[in-house]
């Protein structure tokens, strides 16, 4: 099978990445291989659901811009194809007077990146937004809203496959060979064949490139985050999305509470240490995937580090209490009985050998392929953006190839 463009990993960001190919360039062979039955059964599926603002990325980072970009780009393709979201707005709120400087920080942030509207609030209006919330001061972003990123993904899909492009299931890439002509990406049993391939390999985006023979300057090391659902009566406590002070070390931006589009609410997710990469319980092991990263000496920095963290962590991701205590900073009246375990998520977060938590979008290179190596939230939101960037670059390099 011959193609133009193959793009391994059916998540959103590959997908949106396939489909901005074929917008700017009608009748190119675009294939994208999925090592899943389906696609998007990764993080696109299982995370928080969350449109982001753009609000808390440093001003002019990739993150930043392809935020606030792709947060137009996509609700544009929502309304296009009757994709249901909704923008219920966000409060972020400082519990207490030494978080203030921090919040405002963020606020400085979000006029830097260009948002309309979000102001400061004190402890009054932040009881007019969510009466059941605490705090001494807050943001208010209109912008943020909630949706199914599974639904956008799977619409991309179908949009790919009606302008003549193909979708691999089933396809686990194991050999990429590289040659003067073209670029074989392999699986057990088939390969394809292509002038330029894309990776978007997400959890393992890292051990693509290195398949390729490209050493990225990182590893991706899995966070597991976990959900809890607020029972029915207790869902009355939270009319949108109510978001914590972020800790300003970590790219995480802590538990919070979300509105979900299909009705409920959310409480999560937590960042723990995941034992595989694609490990959602607490007893998913993969004992080559957890000696990789507790051996790597990026983790070890950052383990020694933030150990105090760490164990934090750990601990609420075994004990409910814990995680309902951590829930109780940003409304009190939640108890025991309020919360359920639900779902679980795992993060692919990288990380360099001097144990620095990688917060930026990286995209490295070879003649005939693109590695998109590091893409943590919001690149959701920021799907249509980030796809649009890369199939740019992609166009160069046909064009190179070509010429």
């Amino acid at each position: 099978m011959v193609y133009d463009v193959t793009i391994i990993g059916g998540g959103i960001v590959g997908l949106a990445t396939a489909w901005k190919i074929q917008e700017a360039h009608p009748g190119i062979k675009v294939v994208v291989v999925e090592k899943e039955t389906a696609v998007a059964t990764h993080q696109t599926d299982r995370n928080s659901g969350v449109i982001h603002s753009g609000i808390y990325y440093k001003p002019g980072s990739a993150k930043a811009i392809n935020c606030v970009k792709g947060y137009g780009m996509l609700l544009d393709f929502c309304r296009q194809h009757d994709i249901p979201f909704e923008l219920c707005g966000k409060i972020i709120i400082a519990g207490d007077e030494k978080q203030i400087p921090t919040l405002e920080g963020i606020y400085k942030r979000g006029i830097e990146n260009g948002l309309q509207g979000i102001r400061m609030i004190d402890a009054k209006e932040a009881k007019e937004i969510e009466p059941s919330c605490h705090a001494v001061k807050g943001i208010w972003v209109p912008q943020a809203g909630i949706i199914d990123y599974r639904v956008v993904a799977n619409k991309l899909a179908e949009l790919i496959k009606e302008h003549g492009g193909e979708i691999i299931t089933g396809f686990r890439v194991d050999r990429i060979n590289e040659d003067r002509d073209c670029i074989r990406i392999s699986s057990d049993s088939r390969s394809v064949v292509s002038k330029l391939a894309i990776g978007c390999a997400g959890l393992y985006a890292d051990h693509l490139a290195r398949m390729a023979g490209v050493n990225p300057p990182h590893k991706i090391v899995p966070f597991r985050g976990e959900f809890y659902a607020l029972s029915p009566e207790a869902t009355r406590l939270v009319k949108g999305l109510i978001y914590p002070v972020p800790d300003v070390n970590f790219p995480f931006l802590g538990v919070h509470l979300t509105k979900r589009i299909d009705g409920g609410v959310e409480a999560g997710p937590n960042a723990v240490l995941a034992f595989r990469r694609e490990g959602y319980k607490h007893l998913d092991v993969h004992m080559g995937e957890l000696a990789e990263a507790l051996s790597y000496s990026g983790f070890q920095k950052l383990a020694v580090k933030h150990w105090r963290k760490g164990m934090d962590e750990m601990v609420r991701s075994f004990s409910k209490r814990a995680f309902l205590k951590s829930l109780q900073v940003l409304v009190p009246t939640l108890g025991m009985k309020d919360i359920t375990r639900s779902r679980t998520g795992v993060r692919a977060q990288a990380l360099d050998k001097n144990g620095n938590l990688v917060d930026d979008y990286v995209i490295l290179q070879q003649e005939r392929m693109i590695h998109l190596c590091n893409a943590p939230s919001p690149a959701a939101t920021s799907c249509l953006s980030i796809g649009e960037y890369v199939a740019g670059i992609a166009g160069e390099k046909i064009s190179g190839l070509e010429g």
